[in-house]
Formats: C-alpha cells, structure tokens, sequence
C-alpha cells in the first residue's frame, strides 16, 4: 500500500494473507485499518524525512487554492492533508455539494485547470452507490468527491476507524493555516502559487490535444499521435529507466503536432521553453534528424555534429524508440500514469543532490 500497489485495505490484507500464510485467515487475525495506516506512516517517516513537512505545506497551499476557487460548493478537505498523515503519492480529498457535476467543473474549465471524471459504482451493506469523483491535476493530484447539496451536514464516517470523517470548511482551513504556519503570508503564498506554473501540467496540456492528432497510416499504423507518444515512452523506459530528462524527450517529442505539424518541432519546443532541460531540448530538436542517420541520407558534417554531442547516444536511440512506437493496439501506460512516473524520478533526483539542503558539489 505505501508503494501504491494496492490502495483498498481489505484487497492488500487478502494479498499478505495469501503470500504470508499460504492459506485462509481469520478476519479476526489481520491487522485493523487503523494499524495499517499507523505502519504506513512509519514508512513514510523512514523514507521520506523532513522533505514530508515541505510537502504537506505545498499541499494544504493547493488545497486552499482550489477550495476558493470552488467556494460556492461548500468545499471541505478531509483526509491526510488535514490531519497531516501525507506520504509519497498522497492526493488532496475535498468534498463539495452540489445537485450539478457540470456545474463543479465550470470554474475549472474556466482556469483552464485539467480534469476527469469518474463515476465509481460501490456495494456496501448491501447497497450500491454510484459516486462521482474529479480528478483535478495541479501541483498535487486534487480528488474532489461531489455530493448532493443535501447532504452539507451528513457526518460521513472513515472507512479506516469507523468514526466521522474529520475535515475543515474553508473558513475554518483558512483559519488553520494562518494558525499552524504563522510566519507564512497566506495570501502572498497562494499568489506564488497560482502565477508559478507547475510544469507537470504543462506537459499533460500540451500532450492531451495529441489524442486528437490522426497520423498518416502508412507511417503510423497505431494511430493517433498520443499514442505513439506514450509507446515511445514505454521503449524509453525499458532501455534508460531513470534517465528523466532523456524520458520527458521520448514522451514530449511530438507534442509540437498539436500546435502546428507542418513545423512540429519548432512549435513544440518553442511551448516547452522554460520547462525542460537544455538536454531535453537538444533531443527533441534533434530527434527527425536520427531519422536521416538511420537511413544513411544525413550528410557527413551534420552527423560529424550531433555526434560530438554527449548525448548522441541517447539521441540514436530516441530514434529507435521513434520507430518502434508504432504498434497498432500495443500496452501503454496512460497519459496520467506516464507523468506520475517522471514526477517521482524526478523527486527523486531531486533529493539525491538537494536532499541536505545544500548544492551538489
């Protein structure tokens, strides 16, 4: 469960129990919820250290952000980010009310902040419900879950202990974070936030348009250009699984087609300016022109160039993978799981250099 593998307790003690046990279990003789999560978190103190409390600022920051943006549906956050139990992969849980999902989702659209829907059908005593959940991408993953109005005041209750659901309205949030952060400028930190573009979903608005890019069959059997993209990234991963800048090349490549495919390279780098490595620009810049090497038809000097590069290798092979990307119905990650992947190796990278504070040497 910490490494996300599994994310319902009953499945992950069913799991244990099977591989520990090699048999049946009494229900009696697993671990409660509660004691779980406790365990979790003891994980998540060993392997993630001071960074978690850096983290779960940002993230009641977000919180607040988007609580106030969707303030006239009564938001109310629940979960870790409230009672500040964050780890690695934690989302934000707000609640909102409202009779109309479309009407949540119209100050979103107006941000022009990415979103889906999901409608997830749930038995429980007997009864099936159908809830309604968003999937908000900011610089954390925000899960709105859309109640009826009517039920503003219903106490929910955990599925961990049993007991009501704790959380803050937005006044109350507001009130808390002045109290627990008191040298921080609330307002000043939400103004950073909101004029500081998180690049991550700058990446997912520049790949989603590619899902309606139809290429030309005779080069692209498999389809559209999101497609391909997400295949090229799946060869990345297999050759070079923790090289991020030569990855967010495999999977950015292409994004230029969304915006103009006469010059999709130009276009598409002319939109990543500001957000990716001068590494991954070269290899994006340069990923038509392997092409041309592999073909034999690139002149002498040109090759003689990009050879002297240090990162030739990797751009010989950002063509390989270009061309092997091209399977009608092959197994890809989906776009969301794509970038979570890079998100995590680049935190990671992140607290390899920076993780005392310090600059590397």
């Amino acid at each position: 469960m910490y490494e996300r593998l599994e994310s319902e307790y009953y499945q992950a003690k069913q799991k244990a129990a099977r591989r520990l046990c090699q048999g049946w279990v009494k229900p009696s003789e697993l671990p409660t919820n509660a004691e779980i999560r406790d365990e979790i978190q003891s994980f998540a103190r060993l392997y993630e250290g001071p960074k978690r409390f850096d983290t779960l600022q940002q993230m009641r920051l977000t919180a607040l952000r988007v609580m106030r943006l969707l303030k006239r549906f009564h938001p109310r956050v629940i979960g870790s980010v409230y009672t500040g139990l964050v780890r690695e992969g934690s989302d934000i849980d707000i609640h909102v009310f409202s009779d109309s999902v479309e009407g949540v989702l119209q100050p979103l659209d107006l941000e022009g902040i990415p979103y889906q829907v999901e409608r997830k059908q749930v038995r429980k005593d007997g009864e099936t419900q159908v809830f309604t959940h968003v999937h908000v991408r900011e610089a954390f993953d925000v899960e709105l879950t859309v109640y009826r109005d009517s039920l503003r005041s219903h106490g929910f209750r955990s599925s961990i202990t049993g007991k009501r659901i704790e959380g803050a309205t937005l006044p109350q949030w507001e009130q808390f974070l002045c109290l627990t952060y008191p040298d921080m400028d609330l307002e000043e930190a939400i103004l950073e936030i909101e004029t500081r573009p998180d690049e991550y979903q700058v990446f997912y608005s520049l790949l989603l348009p590619l899902e309606k890019v139809k290429q030309d069959p005779r080069y692209h059997p498999e389809g559209d250009a999101l497609f391909h993209s997400l295949q090229v990234f799946e060869l990345a991963r297999e050759a070079i699984p923790y090289d991020v800048e030569f990855l967010l090349a495999s999977l950015l490549h292409d994004v230029g087609k969304g915006i103009d495919p006469s010059d999709h390279v130009a276009a598409g780098l002319e939109a990543l300016s500001g957000f990716i490595t001068d590494r991954t620009a070269w290899l994006i810049k340069h990923h038509m022109d392997t092409h041309r090497i592999l073909d034999g038809t690139l002149g002498a000097r040109a090759h003689r160039r990009l050879k002297s590069h240090d990162s030739y290798d990797e751009l010989i092979l950002l063509g390989e993978c270009d061309r092997a990307g091209r399977v009608p119905g092959a197994e890809t990650s989906t776009l969301e799981e794509a970038l979570d992947i890079l998100r995590a190796l680049d935190d990671e990278e992140s607290d390899r250099y920076f993780g005392d504070g310090s600059a590397p040497m």
